[in-house]
């Protein structure tokens, strides 16, 4: 990316069935869906939302390898689309095993996402 126009933060979590997959789209959703960018085509090339480049940053706590990066990659709806995943995020107890919730022990998995926006 040769400019950062904008960064989102936000947070998601899984309670339920380690899914650091579902806590990290929540974790994106959360930082896009509360921000509206409605200058931002001024600033692409070409005036185009295609030329938009994303960045995400995950702080994921557990089970990197389990992560399905183009299911995340999904919840952004313009532009050129990376991930970059570093250790982070939390791991820590719900209080409960819930086996109905697909639990295979009682964490709860909490990423953290940054969401860079420019070209």
């Amino acid at each position: 990316m040769e400019k950062i126009i904008f960064i989102e933060t936000g947070v998601g979590i899984d309670t339920h069935g380690q899914d650091v997959t579902k806590a990290s789209i929540r974790a994106v959703a959360n930082a896009i869906h509360s921000n509206s960018m409605p200058g931002i085509k001024d600033y692409l090339p070409e005036e185009s939302l295609h030329n938009m480049k994303v960045n995400i940053v995950l702080a994921i706590p557990a089970d990197q390898a389990n992560l399905d990066i183009e299911r995340v990659k999904a919840e952004i709806p313009y532009g050129e689309v990376s991930i970059d995943v570093v250790t982070g995020g939390l791991a820590t107890t719900s209080g409960i095993v819930l086996p109905e919730q697909a639990d295979k022990n009682d964490l709860m998995y909490i990423v953290n996402a940054a969401v860079q926006v420019g070209y």
